[in-house]
């Protein structure tokens, strides 16, 4: 019988080499004394490092802070910013404020969902578009705001917007 090897072993064997990662997102939380009141920090981090939250890492987050699992997740999933999902290469945030609602932010991204072949909140199979969703970007003044490859495009139209969108995607017409 052979016994398991220890979990830094096979972290270290499923991380590339030269992946620093996990000591950097260990130095941030050593740097907030592990404390649960710096969780929102930790969880930036993390995304920062691996773009998205995944469960394992969640976990991982929740044990070394000392927290529950529950209200780990329940912070990662409250707030926008943060995915638990793997994200596109490219990604298309639409504002639904009501500023951005009612100069058309819905049509315009109905016309997205067409055009992408995916809904909000997902993105498409080859990893190329992440289609998301905003509650209020701040951008009233601009409306309808949307937010391309971190980009914010104010007063967006429905031609302008596929233009660019066609072109990251390199469907050109």
């Amino acid at each position: 019988m052979t016994t398991p090897a220890p979990k830094a072993d096979v972290d270290r064997e499923m991380r590339p080499a030269g992946d620093n990662r996990r000591k950097i997102l260990e130095a941030t939380m050593k740097r907030f004394q592990y404390q649960g009141n710096a969780l929102i920090e930790v969880l930036h981090k993390a995304q920062e490092l691996y773009g998205f939250l995944s469960p394992e890492l969640l976990s991982e987050i929740a044990q070394r802070l000392h927290l529950p699992p529950s209200r780990v997740y329940g912070v990662a999933t409250f707030y926008h910013f943060f995915s638990l999902a793997p994200q596109g290469r490219h990604s298309c945030t639409v504002c639904l404020g009501t500023a951005c609602y009612v100069r058309g932010a819905a049509i315009l991204l109905r016309e997205l969902e067409t055009l992408s072949g995916i809904k909000a909140g997902h993105t498409s199979p080859d990893g190329q578009l992440s289609l998301l969703t905003a509650r209020c970007l701040g951008a009233c003044g601009i409306a309808p705001a949307v937010v391309l490859d971190g980009e914010v495009i104010g007063h967006a139209d429905r031609s302008d917007l596929t233009t660019r969108i066609r072109s990251l995607l390199g469907r050109e017409e």
